[in-house]
């Protein structure tokens, strides 16, 4: 496959190119971001999405941002380096992999805050490719660590999408699968569309597709009666922010099926790197949650289906209790039970 996101060139001149995901499965075609705007326009839009991902792109979106400072005297570059991650900052509000990314690049802009405005571009170009490269090797290890939870030949259940094309590696909750797959078991995954713009159909069914995985597609309003026709044993999905006490947000529709699966003795893990955690909020009431605009639902790709002027509640996540969590899968290992104590054993180890 196509990397979903990569730097391309020096620091003072490179790019971040990305997959446009917007125009996937139909096509799959590259753009090229030069500027904090197109990063920014980038992560809003959807064009890359997935909170690792939106984490990679952000840190190098920092760099790019930066270029034009090079010259400037140390003043006037760190004031457009605080320009650049508010900026960066305000695209999307739930995954916080997008902060905790533009945290580490000031950081480390405070710690060489004596270096000169062009060794110090370089010096964050190379803490944004250290997330990508750890992004990578946490992605391999949720597969590892997830896949020993599946058994051959099990059905199992995903919403939105939670693979390569939402991080810099192979992916979480479909890194469980991709794993489980090379270690000889043979799984059937059945992907909610996830509505109302249909990552599970357009990026979850096409990835494994690509990569020769059964997949059956069906609407998230099916989850439940594709659980009590017992097709599914296991649900895995992803995270965009998780709070102390094991609190998930995911896209919307995660709870419903969480819901579901309780209710059907199914297990429903999530699967996210420690990076994805948000140990400053107890629980998950104090996530934000990203209102995206009403055409996504009225006009959906652009044709009309709804009557003009109704009005539109349109949350993009939802939040799963710790509760209906049967176990976190971390690159860490795994939280189970998944509780505040568990939850800060793991994290911080």
């Amino acid at each position: 496959m196509t990397p979903t996101l990569q730097w391309t060139g020096d620091a003072f001149h490179g790019r971040l190119v990305l997959i446009d995901q917007t125009l996937l499965p139909l096509e799959c075609r590259e753009i090229e971001c030069d500027t904090h705007e197109r990063v920014f326009e980038s992560i809003r839009s959807l064009r890359v999405r997935g909170a690792p991902a939106i984490g990679v792109a952000a840190a190098y979106g920092v760099v790019v941002g930066l270029q034009s400072a090079a010259s400037k005297d140390p003043a006037e570059f760190r004031r457009r380096l605080l320009e650049v991650t508010d900026r960066l900052a305000a695209s999307r509000p739930t995954a916080v992999n997008l902060f905790w990314a533009l945290d580490r690049l000031k950081r480390v802009a405070d710690e060489e805050a004596g270096l000169a405005p062009r060794d110090l571009i370089v010096r964050l170009l190379e803490e944004a490719r250290a997330i990508e490269v750890e992004d990578q090797e946490m992605c391999a290890a949720i597969g590892r660590h997830g896949a020993e939870l599946l058994r051959d030949g099990a059905g199992v259940l995903t919403h939105c999408n939670a693979g390569a094309l939402a991080t810099a590696g192979k992916g979480t909750a479909l890194s469980v699968f991709f794993s489980a797959v090379e270690q000889g078991k043979r799984l059937h995954v059945y992907a909610d569309e996830t509505r109302p713009l249909l990552q599970g159909a357009r990026l979850t069914a096409w990835e494994l597709s690509q990569r020769g995985i059964p997949v059956t597609l069906i609407c998230d309003s099916m989850a439940a009666q594709v659980m009590r026709e017992k097709r599914v044993e296991a649900v895995v999905v992803g995270a965009d922010r998780i709070a102390a006490n094991g609190d998930t947000a995911n896209k919307i529709g995660t709870y419903s099926v969480a819901l579901a699966a309780k209710a059907h003795g199914i297990p429903f893990y999530v699967a996210a790197p420690t990076s994805t955690f948000d140990l400053s909020l107890p629980t998950g009431e104090g996530i934000p949650i990203e209102e995206r605009k009403p055409e996504e639902i009225t006009h959906g790709f652009g044709r009309q289906t709804a009557p003009t002027g109704v009005n539109v509640y349109n949350p993009a996540f939802d939040v799963t209790p710790a509760e209906l969590i049967s176990a976190i899968i971390t690159e860490k290992g795994l939280i189970r039970p998944v509780t505040t104590e568990n939850v800060q054993q793991v994290v911080n180890s």
